[in-house]
Formats: C-alpha cells, sequence, structure tokens
C-alpha cells in the first residue's frame, strides 16, 4: 500500500469537513462555486462538472443533488468507495489528477481540483495535473485548485509543535524557510510565487486568488466556543477577507480560480 492509501485508509477526511474548521473551508469555497456557476447563465441541467480529487465526494455529491452533472475522480480505493455509495447520480471514475484518460476534452463548465495538489511532490506533477484540469475543461470555464501553504505548516508543526530543530538539522526546510517535503511525508507545501509559477506555465488566466479559511485553523480552539450565531458571522467574515493579498498565502489552504482561454 503506498502512502497515501495507507493514510486516508485511516484519516477521517469527513470527519474534518464536519468540524467548524472543515465547514469555514467547504462553505466559503462553495459560496466562490456557486458564484463562477451562476456567471455561466445555463440552467442547472446544463451544468457539468468535474471534481478532481474528490476525496468522499464532499464537493461532488451536494452539487449533484442540486440536479448539476457532476463527474468525480478520486485514485485512493478507499475514498473512491465510499464516494460511490453517497449517489448513483454522481460518474465516478478511478483515476490520477495527472492522467484523467477516458476523460473527454472541452466539456465542463466548473472544474474542481481541490485535492491532488496537496500530495503532489514537484512542479513536474502539478503542472501535469493542472494541464489536464484544463484540457477536460470547456473554454471560458473556470477551474479551482486548491494548495496547503508554507506559512502554516512552518508555524504549526516546526514552531507550535516544537519540531523547528529536528525539521533544521533533518533538511525539512531551506534557507528561506520553504518546506521540503517527500511523498512519505503525505503533504506538500506551497508559497504564492509557487502557484503564481505553475498558473504562468499552464496558460491559464487567473479570476481571483482566494483563502478559503483565513486565520480559521489557527484558532481552532476559538471555534468550538462560539454560539451558532457567531459562527456564522465568522464564516461571513472569512469569505469578506477571503480576497485580501495581504491576507491570502498566511492561511493554511489558497484556492487559485482560473479560467481557461476561449
Amino acid at each position: 500500500m503506498n502512502p497515501i492509501e495507507e493514510y486516508y485508509g485511516k484519516f477521517n477526511e469527513e470527519k474534518r469537513f464536519d468540524s467548524r474548521h472543515g465547514q469555514v473551508e467547504y462553505r466559503v469555497t462553495m459560496r466562490f462555486v456557486d458564484e463562477m456557476i451562476a456567471k455561466t447563465g445555463k440552467k442547472p441541467e446544463d451544468i457539468k462538472i468535474m471534481d478532481i480529487g474528490a476525496g468522499t465526494g464532499r464537493y461532488a455529491y451536494p452539487l449533484s443533488e442540486r440536479g448539476y452533472e457532476v463527474w468525480a475522480v478520486e485514485p485512493v480505493k478507499h475514498n473512491y468507495s465510499r464516494m460511490k455509495l453517497k449517489s448513483e447520480r454522481l460518474k465516478c471514475h478511478k483515476l490520477d489528477a495527472r492522467d484523467l484518460k477516458g476523460i473527454p476534452s472541452d466539456c465542463f463548465d466548473i472544474t474542481l481540483m481541490l485535492g491532488p495538489m496537496y500530495h503532489l511532490f514537484s512542479h513536474e506533477d502539478k503542472l501535469k495535473a493542472l494541464m489536464e484540469a484544463k484540457r477536460v475543461t470547456a473554454p471560458g470555464g473556470v477551474i479551482f485548485v486548491g494548495y496547503c501553504m508554507n506559512e502554516y505548516a512552518f508555524v504549526t508543526y516546526a514552531l507550535n509543535e516544537g519540531h523547528l530543530s529536528e525539521c533544521i538539522e533533518g533538511g525539512r526546510l531551506n534557507d528561506d524557510f520553504h518546506c521540503i517535503s517527500e511523498p512519505e511525508d503525505i503533504y506538500d507545501y506551497v508559497r504564492i510565487e509557487d502557484i503564481d509559477r505553475l498558473m504562468a506555465d499552464s496558460g491559464l488566466v487567473r479570476d481571483k486568488l482566494i483563502s478559503p479559511d483565513g486565520p480559521t485553523n489557527y484558532i481552532r480552539k476559538t471555534l468550538k466556543k462560539l454560539t451558532e450565531e457567531e459562527f456564522e458571522r465568522y464564516v461571513d467574515y472569512v469569505y469578506s477577507i477571503s480576497r485580501r493579498p495581504d491576507l491570502v498565502g498566511a492561511a493554511a489552504h489558497t484556492v487559485d480560480i482560473l479560467i481557461k482561454p476561449s
């Protein structure tokens, strides 16, 4: 079993999204998905959505329930099996993001790729996945690309959890404190300049760059203490600051919203 298969066999991704910090990321991201769908001007039955690295279907399933035609790609057996059980409406395929063999080109109005970049460890592999997302997306269509961010990893793991000396001595940080990850680390962490380079090399055009969780993952304990009304206001707050360039990049996650040129 490869590290990713083993990891997701134990890690409860659905439980993460059900937590308050997971809900913020999900709900803010979905607001932007809804906005981009609305901009197509199409009826729900005419919208085609691709979810690459769909996990257990957290995004794919509710979107399909709204009447959109949703295709979902997932390489991990555990996640794929759970996703297939959720709905017969989903068109599920067990494929790697870097090679979407059999998926038609120029087809989807909206393409989500909110997980694969977390687990790809070179610019070349990330670009392969991004180019496949570009290939399957219709001209003028929108691609959402999610990333795990370097500074969050440094602050939480190296500093808060006390691994700084271990990371330096083990060669897990370069001279400017960019994390150096290997496949056995499961996650790869990037900075805005890494995301910019991928966008430039792909030939896609940025619509906006957002942080769907803002300070959320730094204040998980505080979020648990909020009343339901306070939590709702907090979600509104994160959405309101999600596009601020002075804040994007410091959070746990960043989503690049890209347009495929017509």
